[in-house]
């Protein structure tokens, strides 16, 4: 369980870039964040959010999927006004990159979400689905899986269901709607 204190002390996007990354790091994650395009219906739901949500990444500045997927997040936090997203570096927090291993590795982009009264909720990391169709699409045979027409859509839309995913898991939590009355 990752305490929600390491949520805390994370920093946010610019400032995490500004600590670990490069000139060329920072231009990479703005130039995927300034391709996400939220569709009118993704808004609709993501303003329409009621509980409060902190999403701690761990990732690398570094980091390919980290700049992809972090990226767009950051987009979509900004029209849900109960997102927050903050960052922590992969490698200077040894701590935090064994408890979040994936299939026994170190992998990052992996978000752990957050309650309101700071308990962990949920985890997703590595890479979205549409992205592993992407890589098998180029080792196995034509037709194994669907084709990924749109790279960016498509991980946003995958980040939204996500999100929305730990949404209503707050939302309906007996805990939460007997603090909230409702």
């Amino acid at each position: 369980m990752i305490p929600h204190t390491d949520f805390q002390t994370a920093l946010p996007y610019a400032e995490f870039l500004a600590k670990f990354g490069q000139a060329t790091d920072k231009a990479r994650w703005d130039q995927y964040r300034s391709q996400v395009a939220l569709t009118d219906g993704q808004k609709t739901l993501l303003a329409a959010f009621t509980r409060k949500t902190d999403v701690l990444f761990l990732a690398g500045a570094w980091c390919g999927d980290c700049a992809f997927q972090c990226a767009l997040v950051e987009q979509i936090a900004g029209a849900s006004p109960l997102l927050t997203v903050r960052y922590v570096d992969r490698d200077d927090r040894a701590d935090l990159q064994k408890e979040l291993q994936i299939n026994g590795g170190n992998r990052v982009p992996v978000a752990v979400f957050f309650s309101e009264d700071g308990f962990e909720v949920a985890r997703f990391g590595e890479k979205t689905l549409s992205e592993y169709r992407r890589m098998v699409a180029n080792v196995m045979p034509p037709g194994t899986v669907p084709p990924v027409p749109d790279r960016v859509a498509a991980a946003v839309a995958e980040w939204v269901d996500v999100i929305e995913r730990v949404q209503w898991t707050l939302r309906l939590s007996a805990r939460l709607r007997k603090l909230h009355g409702d």
